[in-house]
């Protein structure tokens, strides 16, 4: 790589740069940021801010004894998205990531993926999507109801927007309450806990089938307890099935999983552990997905609040008094300005790891085999040179004639829920029930940020707020 002008820092013995890494985003952490500007990149990613300075737009870094080749070249970015050879494969888990997820949407490549992809479109295609509403609008009424009780007072937005994603991917994935999913949710928060406390924690090959850690026990109890709740779940659904209690599995995600597996075609057909696993993964998405970003919004929108009263005149004159609906939904303009500008500056998917079975040419480079391949899309979404200057301001502006004016069409700039094919599934599902909670928050509440806010964004499995987004909310 150095030979094709490829530079990067030094590789350090069994950690290549990972001890740097740590130092260097310990240290960015460890002061808060002032509420008026979102520098996040150099904040959350300090090193990759730092190190793409010194070396240029692509260069090398090592995790442990594996090289990897950050990518933050819109054009090399353009070939990779393209991926027409196959040649870019998904990076394989880290040993918590691959307890956490599993073998399931999010890792799983091939005739596998396209097959639990297919169940995954046709749980959150377009009219499934608008059966939805309901269950999502009954879901915020709850947490409304329950603001409204501490009108004035603080409300910390960040725990609030996790119970109400949580309430919303149970109903409308799962058929259950919340309460039944509780303590999924919990054990999926601290299996992602501890995935991100060992990101960076190299060992050697092999070692830990003999020496485990205080959290390869810890997570080999939670991936197993969270096995057992779920086929608990599932056995409920095909009890209730047998006793002619329901007609038939039912259409949501879950009933179309035991559908698939009970399916007479082998090709299509869903083992038990791989509904496990995208039960785990939908719980996990369809909660953090959508609890990040609607967090970060209520965030803004209390810091500006003439966008705040942009917003809330547009749902006025779509919805009046009335609650939002599907046909509204897809005319919130303003609205989604500014679901695109908070997607932008925190965005749930920060990375994205390709790894390489053979040579690639990209560009001009040779790529060798059994190189690792780093996107960081948090650096692109904060790029002066595709958003300008003022790219850590919060201007929903920007997308007032769509995504492809706001980045000049440079379609490697945005793409906070992945892209091409592996886009997320539920993204369309998120955003809607972003729209749905905003817009119903808006009719009811002004809102403002308390003085106690301490803004310091870090990353666990998404972008997270350290010290929680109080909040105080005014009855209008």
């Amino acid at each position: 790589m150095a030979s094709q002008g490829i530079k990067g820092p030094a590789y350090r013995f069994l950690h290549g740069n990972t001890k740097e890494i740590v130092r260097m985003r310990r240290e960015s952490t460890s002061n808060p940021l002032d509420n008026s500007s979102h520098p996040i990149f150099a904040r959350i990613m300090p090193d990759i801010y730092a190190w793409r300075k010194i070396y240029g737009r692509n260069y090398l870094s090592w995790q442990g004894p594996q090289a990897q080749l950050i990518v933050t070249n819109p054009e090399s970015i353009k070939e990779i998205m393209n991926n027409k050879d196959g040649a870019y494969h998904k990076a394989r888990p880290d040993q918590f990531l691959k307890k956490l997820l599993g073998d399931g949407i999010v890792v799983t490549e091939g005739e596998k993926w396209t097959k639990l992809r297919k169940i995954a479109n046709h749980a959150f295609y377009a009219e499934s999507l608008k059966g939805m509403v309901p269950a999502m609008i009954a879901s915020v009424e709850t947490m409304l109801e329950r603001w409204s009780q501490h009108e004035g007072k603080e409300i910390e937005v960040n725990k609030e927007s996790r119970l109400l994603s949580s309430e919303v991917i149970s109903r409308t994935a799962f058929g259950s309450s919340y309460l039944e999913g509780e303590k999924i949710f919990a054990m999926l928060q601290e299996m992602g806990m501890i995935a991100s406390r060992n990101r960076f924690k190299i060992r050697l090959p092999g070692i830990g089938k003999f020496l485990k850690s205080r959290d390869d026990l810890e997570s080999d109890k939670i991936q197993q307890a969270i096995h057992k709740l779920i086929i608990a779940m599932i056995n409920k659904r095909e009890e209730k099935m047998m006793r002619g209690e329901e007609n038939n599995y039912g259409s949501d995600f879950l009933g179309l999983l035991i559908k698939a597996n009970h399916d007479p075609d082998e090709k299509n057909r869903v083992s038990v552990d791989e509904m496990v696993d995208e039960c785990v993964t939908f719980y996990l998405a369809g909660q953090e997905t959508t609890n990040s970003f609607l967090a970060w919004c209520l965030l803004l929108l209390a810091i500006n609040t003439d966008w705040q009263e942009k917003a809330r005149k547009e749902v006025f004159e779509l919805f009046g008094q009335q609650n939002p609906n599907a046909e509204g939904i897809a005319r919130l303009k303003i609205m989604t300005m500014i679901i695109n500008e908070a997607l932008r500056l925190y965005p749930p998917v920060t990375s994205i790891f390709k790894r390489l079975e053979g040579e690639v040419r990209l560009g001009k480079l040779t790529v060798p085999a059994n190189a690792h391949v780093v996107i960081p899309l948090l650096a692109l979404q904060h790029d002066p040179e595709i958003w300008g200057q003022d790219v850590d301001r919060f201007k929903p502006e920007r997308f007032a004639d769509g995504v492809a004016k706001a980045t000049n069409n440079n379609i490697a700039g945005y793409f906070p829920f992945g892209f091409g094919p592996r886009i997320c599934p539920g993204s369309n599902f998120s955003v809607n029930e972003g729209k749905i909670a905003l817009s119903m928050i808006l009719q009811r509440f002004r809102f403002t940020v308390s003085p106690n806010y301490v803004h310091s964004p870090i990353l666990i499995l998404s972008i997270f707020p350290e010290n929680g987004i109080p909040i105080i909310f005014n009855k209008l």
